[in-house]
Order: structure tokens, then C-alpha cells, then sequence
């Protein structure tokens, strides 16, 4: 079985799996980085989103050899205290019902924010459609996003 040293949120880790093996399972399951979710699988719904070199990718379709010698950043590397300004916006603008798609919510408009720092409402919503949030909480994701923009310019790894 192939070793890869994946640089995941600042750190060298070594694991040992096939290299087919998605990134979201060596996340989760090698790396013990439960944070990053299983949603569809299919890449479709954005809750597996982490950073590549600072690019939002979905995970699920991202296979171990081909992300090794990248800059991972998974939710617990945005900000291991949860004061990223995204986090705060999205207690402040209380944006989780169940949850579950939060991290790719949150990890796409980090990515997003580092390059449109002063975004529009219309910006947001095109930056961040392809992440489906089960409850419909979109109104509050983009008044997250617009406050967190206000407090640094961004922030993203």
C-alpha cells in the first residue's frame, strides 16, 4: 500500500490507504477530522468542501494521490478557536439548523471572501449555489458571509 505525507491544516501527516482512496475518508477516517462531511458523495452538494492550496474542492472526489505535496485546510484549520470571522457570523446570525452542511458552507465562503472581499448580495449567491443547505438557510448564510467580510477581508487559508 503507497504512504502519502499530506500537509493537512499546517501539519505533515503520513498515512498508508489506496490511492483511489478520496481525501474525505483519509480525512475522517485515517486522520480522525470529522469535521469535513459526507453529504452526497457525488460532489454535488459542497459538504465535503475543504482547501487545496486556498481552493474550495470537494473532497469526495479528490483522491490521495493526487492531493499529496497540496496545502489541505479542512474547518478544524481554518480556525482550530472557532474565531475565523465566518465562524463568529455564523453563531451571531445563528445559520446552522441541523449542521450538517456547514463546514462546506463555511470553508466556500472563506475561499470566496479571500478573493471578493467586499462581495454583493448577488456575488454571494452565485459564489455560494453549488453548496446545498438542506434546511434553507441561505438568507442567513448570506448575511454571515456579508458580515464576516466586514470583519477582516476574508481571512481564508
Amino acid at each position: 500500500m503507497p504512504r502519502y505525507n499530506l500537509n493537512v491544516n499546517g501539519q505533515s501527516r503520513p498515512v498508508d490507504v489506496p490511492a483511489d482512496t478520496p481525501l474525505l475518508w483519509v480525512l475522517r477516517d485515517n486522520l480522525d477530522l470529522v469535521g469535513t462531511k459526507f453529504g452526497c458523495g457525488i460532489g454535488q452538494c459542497g459538504s465535503c468542501t475543504v482547501h487545496l492550496n486556498g481552493v474550495p474542492t470537494r473532497s469526495c472526489l479528490s483522491p490521495v494521490s493526487t492531493v499529496a505535496g497540496l496545502r489541505i485546510t479542512t474547518i478544524e484549520g481554518l480556525s482550530p478557536d472557532g474565531t475565523h470571522p465566518l465562524q463568529k457570523a455564523w453563531i451571531e446570525h445563528d445559520v446552522p439548523q441541523c449542521g450538517y452542511c456547514q463546514s462546506g458552507q463555511i470553508m466556500t465562503a472563506a475561499a470566496f471572501l479571500q478573493n471578493t472581499p467586499h462581495p454583493t448580495d448577488t456575488e454571494i449567491d452565485d459564489a455560494m449555489a453549488a453548496n446545498i443547505c438542506r434546511c434553507g438557510t441561505y438568507l442567513r448564510i448570506r448575511a454571515a458571509i456579508k458580515d464576516a467580510s466586514t470583519m477582516n477581508q476574508g481571512g481564508a487559508q
